[in-house]
């Protein structure tokens, strides 16, 4: 129980996609990748978000194997960080569930398959950026931030963001004044982005799935607050844009009339 409650309201006035329905609409963008033969760049949080990726890209590439035009699809995880999560991820495969497991028996490796290169050392990760940029070759590219605030994101969007080739998926939370979030809002319009002094035209397509969030969506909180058993007397609404704390707010206030829900100023 509490007396005061104290929850995020990021995707407050929405819902997530299904996982059949997120995973779908992944293959759809790889596939445009295949067909265009171009790159699709993920900028993804390295706990996480980037093995959750890695594992249903897996699934996909492993469905489509037959195609020759799969095969030559190269997965590459940019983040030395990420890389060194994702080897303790295969480390600890003994908690992974019966799915995951069963992907084992098959002789399968979904965080290691054989077309997934990792980068660790930052020459070769300028090396990939220059051959990427010239290459016309299908390719999936995770690398941090998420929000794309820094990091070696930063460079792969410079080189490819101009590229009608390109697709940049958003697949968590883009917070406002991030370049993630500029893209993420003006690259549909046809507009810019700044990034380290240089105006770059969004001419890549860009494609947001919210299903690979962490963050809870609005039935997951309201969820979270009906399982209280003692309800609190008074709910405080952070870390979310104004519009979802407010559909959040509306929605509580409706079903629980009794409590008082609060959103502070920043």
């Amino acid at each position: 129980k509490s007396d005061v409650l104290v929850i995020e309201s990021t995707y407050g006035d929405r819902r997530h996609e299904s996982r059949l329905k997120r995973t779908q609409q992944l293959k759809k963008v790889i596939e445009t990748a295949v067909k265009d033969k171009g790159v699709v760049l993920v900028p993804a949080f390295s706990i996480g978000r980037t093995q959750e990726l890695l594992y249903e890209i897996e699934q996909i590439i492993f469905q489509n194997g037959q195609d020759k035009n799969w095969q030559n699809i190269e997965v590459i995880v940019d983040s030395p960080l990420a890389a060194r999560f994702t080897a303790t991820y295969r480390k600890l495969r003994r908690f992974w569930d019966k799915e995951a497991r069963r992907r084992l028996k098959q002789g399968r490796h979904p965080l290691s398959f054989d077309s997934l290169l990792t980068i660790d050392d930052h020459a070769t990760h300028e090396q990939t950026v220059k051959y990427l940029a010239k290459t016309a070759r299908p390719t999936i590219v995770l690398a941090a931030s998420g929000m794309c605030s820094g990091g070696r994101v930063v460079n792969y969007l410079k080189a490819l963001i101009e590229d009608l080739r390109t697709d940049i998926l958003f697949v968590g939370y883009q917070a406002q004044g991030t370049t993630g979030r500029i893209i993420q809002t003006y690259g549909p319009r046809n507009g810019y982005v700044d990034m380290d002094g240089k105006r770059y035209r969004i001419k890549a397509k860009v494609h947001t799935i919210g299903g690979y969030s962490a963050h809870a969506d609005q039935k997951n909180l309201l969820d979270f607050i009906k399982r209280i058993r003692v309800q609190p007397r008074v709910i405080r609404l952070v870390h979310g844009d104004e519009a979802a704390k407010k559909t959040l707010r509306d929605k509580l206030k409706t079903e629980y009339p009794q409590m008082r829900v609060v959103i502070p100023q920043s």
